[in-house]
């Protein structure tokens, strides 16, 4: 699925005292299929970046859509029914609620779209299974390690088989053979014709050999766009 942004920015605090500009005249393109890295210093744009791709907030001004589909400008409930349908967001921090199951936690997306509980635990049965974490599923996640709760993360961000996933950061927790495994499992993804944007300081995401491109951020602003492979 088709990702453009044209002339994007994005400003917090706009007007006030402390406004920093997050975003300026980002111009990217991403091809449907493609995965591509992001790179840049803490600061550099990347997670408001894959947040604007992600639907979880609009530009400040600039075009940003997908599949055709313009995002920029939209209200916040739009935005929401978007993300949903459209986008699998794997976040650095993992975002799960420790408190309640692995099963629980994967099957949120699920809820607002009505499909009964026995659905839903198959739906997360079948993606659990693929991802070696079955047997934790009716752990709560707190109990989890931080291999356990980035694989539980991503069958989370692909419980609404989404054409597009978004990770930020997604083996920063991670040490070298486990960072390897999920990177891996994240490229199989490329291969189910999804498309990926990961933001990353990790050579071993960049230099996968599914990643097609490198951008890089500075400022804001894109600094460089290379071909890997």
């Amino acid at each position: 699925m088709l990702i453009t942004l044209e002339s994007v920015d994005k400003i917090y605090n706009s007007g006030a005292i402390n406004e920093v500009a997050a975003l300026r005249e980002i111009d990217l393109t991403v091809a449907e299929g493609e995965m591509v890295c992001l790179q840049g210093p803490s600061g550099s744009g990347k997670t408001t970046l894959l947040s604007v791709i992600g639907c979880i907030f609009s530009p400040t001004s600039g075009r940003a859509t997908i599949g055709g589909r313009r995002i920029s400008r939209l209200p916040d409930h739009f935005l929401t029914r978007y993300r949903r349908e459209l986008i699998g967001f794997i976040f650095q921090n993992y975002n799960m609620l420790g408190h309640l199951s692995v099963l629980e936690n994967i099957t949120l997306p699920l809820l607002p779209l009505g499909i009964s509980p026995g659905r839903r635990e198959k739906m997360a049965d079948a993606l659990l299974d693929k991802l070696a974490i079955g047997h934790r599923k009716h752990f709560i996640a707190d109990q989890l390690s931080g291999g356990e709760l980035q694989r539980a993360a991503i069958a989370r961000a692909l419980i609404n088989n989404p054409p597009i996933i978004v990770a930020d950061e997604p083996t920063a927790h991670l040490d070298g053979k486990l960072a390897l495994e999920i990177i891996d499992l994240l490229a199989e993804q490329k291969a189910d014709g999804r498309t990926l944007i990961l933001s990353s300081h990790d050579p071993a995401v960049s230099g996968h050999p599914r990643v097609d491109r490198v951008v890089a951020l500075r400022d804001g602003r894109i600094s460089s766009q290379v071909s890997a492979g």
